[in-house]
């Protein structure tokens, strides 16, 4: 793999989407999907996919804390199922267990930095998402 991937944070109202490379390991938030009792807009998710053109799909999969799997969990992969069949791409789930807690950090610290407001905190899903796809990325690619 030697280009673009996508990486997504499912939420039943709210589907964080991050594009990532997978040269530099590196990722950043682009604008998240609205979901409607954990349905995106396919029409948007499909117009993400010609405009990124990835050759592979990160989607965070919930865990509880002791790994075992909650409701949330069950639609992350019934969208990352979904989303395979839509795209002919690979799909793979990462493990998001503390994720959400390094997106928050990182947005507190572009708050004291100046480089984001309030109001951008309705972004901390893509910002999850690419906490999710540096870690995939990182993971998955030898050093």
């Amino acid at each position: 793999m030697t280009g673009c991937v996508l990486g997504f944070d499912y939420g039943a109202r709210c589907i964080g989407v991050a594009s990532g490379n997978s040269v530099s390991r590196s990722a950043r938030p682009l604008a998240p999907l609205k979901a409607r009792a954990g349905q995106p807009d396919w029409s948007r998710v499909d117009a993400l996919l010609a405009e990124w053109k990835p050759d592979a799909l990160a989607v965070g999969l919930p865990l509880t804390l002791d790994g075992g799997e909650q409701a949330v969990t069950r639609g992350a992969r019934a969208f990352a199922d979904a989303l395979g069949k839509r795209s002919g791409l690979p799909v793979h789930l990462v493990d998001e267990r503390h994720t959400s807690q390094e997106a928050a950090r990182r947005f507190a610290a572009q708050r004291a930095a100046g480089s984001a407001r309030r109001r951008d905190a309705a972004n901390i899903d893509s910002l999850a998402a690419a906490v999710i796809l540096e870690g995939w990325l990182a993971a998955a690619q030898p050093h």
